[in-house]
């Protein structure tokens, strides 16, 4: 059975993620509000990337003046299910 990750963004137009993490890949990411379309292709480009490599990708995008973005708020998420990378 696979775990669902669920994590409160902050700062963001998005208000939450969920992701499920296999053998170090995260899968089924899914985010509520923010924009769809973005989303859902963020979503999809992730599938299955190792956690790792997404953290190094996403973590500190920035939307406008908010010091961080759905994508980076998603490498926290991930960040603080795989511990110390």
């Amino acid at each position: 059975m696979d775990l669902m990750y669920d994590f409160i963004t902050t700062g963001t137009c998005s208000t939450r993620v969920r992701f499920d993490i296999r053998n170090h890949r995260v899968y089924d990411v899914s985010f509520e509000n923010g924009c769809n379309g973005n989303l859902k292709a963020v979503s999809v480009l992730v599938e299955g990337m190792d956690g790792a490599e997404l953290v190094r990708k996403l973590k500190g995008i920035q939307c406008k003046d908010r010091g961080t973005s759905c994508a980076d708020q998603l490498a926290r998420a991930v960040e603080e299910q795989l511990g110390p990378l």
